[in-house]
């Protein structure tokens, strides 16, 4: 979602790279395009007005520290304004309560009965308690049946409402459904409008009364930019909101809405959601974001995945073979899913200090993802004995696993070739002190993922 302010920004702060102080003079123009960068981000003019002045008072009132250039101690002001405007600090999930209530609320089409199937995820993996979700959204029986499917393929007690139902009877007998199925957080999953009007919000204050909730989170599409800050102040108004949930941040949206909406409703980000599949739900870090915007990294969001996915036993075992020049593409085969549940080698690069920038240069490092397929076509159709042993790989293998994976014989000779090199190169790399953590380490050509 930044990728393009991100560019613009780091292309403007390098103008005061190398300069020995931060001057008005040297400083005035940059903070012109700054303005510029984040107006074309489709940022909210107010907070594009508040934002400015406060880096510029902050750069002409700072001396550049002796271990410091004047830009980066410019980067560091504007880093530092970012996470202000962002919200300061990360704010977490309220769950107190028996149960505890959480309404999810917003328009139509914000993708509030998939979030409230991330929500659920959540809640159930990283805070230990047992969610349960009611939908309330009579006017979309389609949204209904979405959200008992969603609760079925993931294992969550979803309350049986009826389209014909009332939402305030709903409400009301979900209490006692979960108390009988022990939920100790409930989600509600309320109707939307195309636009905020009095009928909607005049349902969701009744809700409110019947069971008050600990949070009121308004389910945003950032895609919208600058309006989703009229729709955040509408349903703040009536309803009071507690929290925001960003969705669509992976598609092209310029940004607006992230860098708009917590300064100017005062009500904090808590998560950022993409794509469609339950897993995809980040809890939101200001600071952590203004990293990523200003190509800093994201080392701890990095540190967090890796720890998700990877067996600390098994990434022993991965090094060693690494180091004895023993990996084989059984073993490459698990790097490749372990990678994909971190979001693929792009994603996992971008929150490495420095190598957002350095990806625009090495495009092509990056396979997309027909290649990825193509490479582990290529593995599935490979016996157990030719993962362990590429060796044994002669002509008639390689016809043979070429015709298994819909590819050319080249194709299974490059492949070969790459992981051959790959290997060399990564047990080398061990040797040398390097890459001890027991993953695929990046680097040099011959790598092939």
């Amino acid at each position: 979602m930044f990728d393009n302010l991100q560019e613009k920004i780091l292309s403007t702060i390098k103008k005061v790279k190398g300069q020995g102080r931060i001057t008005e003079k040297n400083i005035e123009d940059t903070i012109k395009e700054i303005r510029l960068n984040l107006l074309e981000a489709d940022v909210n003019f107010k907070v594009v007005k508040k934002f400015v002045d406060r880096v510029k008072e902050k750069a002409l009132g700072t001396d550049v520290l002796t271990s410091l250039s004047a830009g980066q101690q410019f980067t560091k002001i504007v880093h530092d304004e970012l996470v202000q405007i962002l919200g300061g600090q990360t704010i977490e999930l309220n769950v107190r309560g028996n149960p505890a209530v959480i309404f999810l609320v917003g328009l139509q089409g914000t993708g509030k009965t998939t979030t409230s199937a991330k929500l659920a995820l959540y809640i159930r993996q990283k805070l230990k308690k047992k969610p349960g979700l009611v939908p309330v959204d009579i006017y979309r029986p389609a949204a209904i049946e979405q959200l008992k499917t969603l609760a079925k393929q993931n294992d969550f007690p979803v309350y049986p409402t009826q389209a014909q139902q009332k939402p305030e009877e709903i409400l009301e007998a979900a209490k006692k459904w979960a108390s009988e199925n022990m939920v100790e957080v409930v989600i509600v999953d309320t109707a939307g409008r195309l636009q905020i009007d009095d009928e909607l919000m005049g349902e969701l204050g009744r809700l409110k009364t019947i069971w008050t909730p600990g949070e009121v989170l308004l389910v945003a599409d950032a895609m919208l930019g600058q309006q989703s800050v009229n729709v955040a102040e509408g349903f703040h108004s009536h309803l009071g909101l507690t929290g925001l949930v960003l969705t669509k941040v992976d598609g092209d949206a310029r940004g607006g809405a992230a860098l708009s909406i917590r300064e100017a409703t005062g009500v904090p980000i808590k998560f950022l959601g993409t794509g469609e599949k339950v897993g995809g739900l980040e809890v939101f870090h200001p600071d952590r974001l203004a990293g990523r915007i200003l190509d800093m990294g994201d080392v701890l969001s990095l540190v967090e995945k890796a720890q998700e996915v990877i067996d600390e036993k098994t990434a022993k075992i991965s090094a060693q073979k690494i180091a004895r020049n023993e990996f084989t593409i059984d073993d490459f085969l698990k790097q490749i899913h372990m990678m994909k549940k971190m979001g693929g080698m792009e994603s996992i690069l971008k929150m490495i200090p420095g190598m957002n920038q350095a990806l625009k240069g090495i495009k092509n490092l990056t396979p997309p993802d027909n290649e990825v397929k193509k490479i582990e076509a290529i593995i599935q159709s490979m016996t157990p004995q030719e993962r362990r042993n590429h060796k044994v790989l002669n002509g008639s293998r390689r016809l043979r696993i070429a015709n298994g994976s819909g590819t050319e014989v080249k194709d299974v000779n490059k492949f070969i070739k790459q992981f051959e090199d790959a290997r060399v190169m990564m047990s080398k790399m061990m040797k040398m002190g390097l890459g001890k953590g027991g993953g695929l380490n990046r680097g040099g050509r011959g790598l092939p993922f």
